[in-house]
């Protein structure tokens, strides 16, 4: 039983070693640099997050002959699941923060998409509008020339009847001055009472 005792002993001093290496091995693995996430794409002012870890140089443990207590393993291990839970919650951050930052940029392309849309649509209206008021500035420029060619018309008319009248007139005239001249004649004033 005596031989027991200090066999016991070392095989709790090497668990103790094995759980300590573990740890060591836990800690550097959540060391290890995660990369960030990249910058949304097209977001030109966004800054680019760098995440830089410090490389402290494992420094050999000393070999000590007592064995470590096993309140220093579980702050050890209380530590790494502080840095585990703390690099998860900043991954976490980071992911929300892009999809807030996604969310965002697809709303404004949304929200341009639809300016775009209802500008395209004013834009034909005033189009429509603008050929619909070239058509009637065409139609009535149209009725005013008929008007005009109808006025002129009038107007040709009523020279050719005055032209015709004044011919009618100067033909009678003739005509008078002819009888007048074969009865050796002369003409009498109309309306004598207004003649000197």
């Amino acid at each position: 039983m005596a031989a027991e005792g200090p066999k016991k002993a070392e095989a709790e001093a090497e668990a103790a070693a094995e759980t300590v290496a573990t740890a060591k091995a836990v800690a550097a693995e959540e060391e290890a640099v995660v990369p960030a996430p990249g910058p949304p794409a097209g977001d030109s002012n966004s800054k680019a997050l760098v995440v830089v870890v410090d490389k402290v140089a494992d420094k050999p443990c000393a070999v000590n002959n007592t064995p470590r207590n096993s309140n220093d393993r579980d702050i050890a291990l209380a530590k790494v699941e502080i840095e585990k839970r703390n690099s998860l919650i900043k991954a976490w951050e980071e992911n929300e923060k892009s999809k807030a930052e996604n969310k965002v940029a697809k709303k404004q392309s949304v929200i341009l998409s639809w300016e775009n849309t209802k500008k395209a649509v004013i834009e034909a209206q005033l189009k429509k509008k603008e050929e619909q008021l070239e058509k009637k500035k065409a139609e009535y420029g149209e009725k005013m020339k008929n008007k005009k060619a109808v006025i002129h018309r009038q107007a040709e008319e009523k020279r050719a009847m005055v032209i015709a009248q004044c011919g009618e007139e100067v033909l009678k005239a003739e005509e008078v001055a002819a009888k007048y001249r074969a009865k050796g004649v002369a003409p009498k004033k109309f309306l004598g009472c207004f003649g000197a």
